[in-house]
């Protein structure tokens, strides 16, 4: 029976354990992503903002228009008229005209496509990474990132969040017998504000984040939904497995 419990308690256990942890956020600790993809209402607004401001640069090649519209209760029509600018059909996947050799010239490297982002990086990473940018004018396109430092992409949500200057402070940290000066974040001060309120940008970097965990994994919304039956089922098929038990060994000494 204990051994029975033990199994059942591992078929439970959040995949997030199991998987062990996320990617670390550079200068900072990572803030955690409360995304849900059972929220259909955020995956929505989350391929919305995808498509406006993202597949400028960015694919994410694995994904059809077809599949997403699917799993994301969109119609045909309206993925067709709203998420899709150029001449294709809705089996097309999420690609974009800009070549390869153009993004090179254009920004130094290709922009990664966005397909897989939130499983190799982690949901926590993309989020964090997402709201820490910050004013810096040495670099190319005016601005830094505490999670990805002298990262090559400028703030593309910078019209919703507004600008913002990183404030750091130096502290001394001892190696061994010597002690040494670092810098550290301290905190974020507000330059200029954007369109949305800090609530509402929060949520809407949660939409975008919640969109990408479901283009690197699709099927979790089948699997989660049949996990949870298995589970279910594996809880009542217990209880007369033990009671079969019992019988079985009742006689015995």
């Amino acid at each position: 029976m204990k051994k029975m419990m033990i199994a059942l308690l591992l078929l439970t256990a959040p995949a997030s354990v199991l998987a062990g942890g996320e990617h670390s956020c550079g200068k900072i600790d990572c803030y955690k992503a409360k995304t849900g993809l059972d929220d259909k209402a955020s995956l929505q607004r989350g391929v919305k903002l995808f498509v406006n401001y993202c597949m400028g640069c960015h694919s994410a090649r694995f994904m059809s228009y077809q599949r997403m519209a699917k799993d994301l209760d969109l119609s045909h029509e309206m993925v067709l008229q709203n998420l899709m600018f150029t001449d294709g059909n809705i089996g097309d996947y999420m690609t974009i005209s800009m070549t390869e050799k153009d993004a090179k010239k254009w920004f130094g490297t290709p922009p990664p496509d966005l397909s897989l982002v939130a499983r190799s990086r982690g949901t926590d990473w993309l989020y964090t990474y997402l709201k820490t940018f910050y004013i810096d004018e040495k670099r190319p396109f005016g601005v830094n990132n505490l999670t990805f430092s002298d990262v090559g992409m400028p703030h593309v949500f910078a019209g919703l969040e507004g600008m913002k200057k990183a404030i750091f402070r130096t502290v001394e940290e001892k190696q061994g017998s010597e002690t040494s000066k670092i810098s550290v974040f301290d905190k974020f001060e507000t330059v200029s504000e954007g369109s949305m309120s800090p609530a509402r940008y929060d949520q809407a970097v949660l939409d975008l984040v919640n969109f990408l965990d479901y283009t690197g994994e699709p099927a979790k919304l089948v699997r989660y939904g049949v996990g949870v039956k298995v589970v279910l089922f594996l809880i009542i098929l217990l209880i007369p497995a033990y009671l079969m038990k019992k019988e079985f060994w009742k006689d015995i000494h």
